[in-house]
């Protein structure tokens, strides 16, 4: 009986883990692809308006402030 408590408990903490680990990837790819699409926004309004660099400046802080307010909604559990 003691043996399939302490399996029940390993699977719990594989779980835990699982669970924390798509967590923080969710949270690393969410930051990512913020930054990445204001770049990629940034680069190709300047290319069709001619303002380079100014948009793409302006696009990537966009995407950078995005990723830090992602940061801080996943800490207040937010969704």
């Amino acid at each position: 009986m003691t043996k399939q408590r302490n399996e029940d408990k390993g699977t719990r903490n594989n779980s835990e883990f699982l669970r924390a680990l798509a967590y923080f990837s969710h949270i690393g790819v969410t930051m990512a692809a913020s930054v990445v699409i204001g770049v990629l926004l940034g680069k190709f309004l300047d290319d069709m308006l001619g303002t380079t660099p100014w948009l793409l400046l302006v696009f990537s802080l966009c995407g950078a402030g995005a990723a830090i307010k992602v940061m801080f909604d996943a800490s207040q559990g937010k969704k």
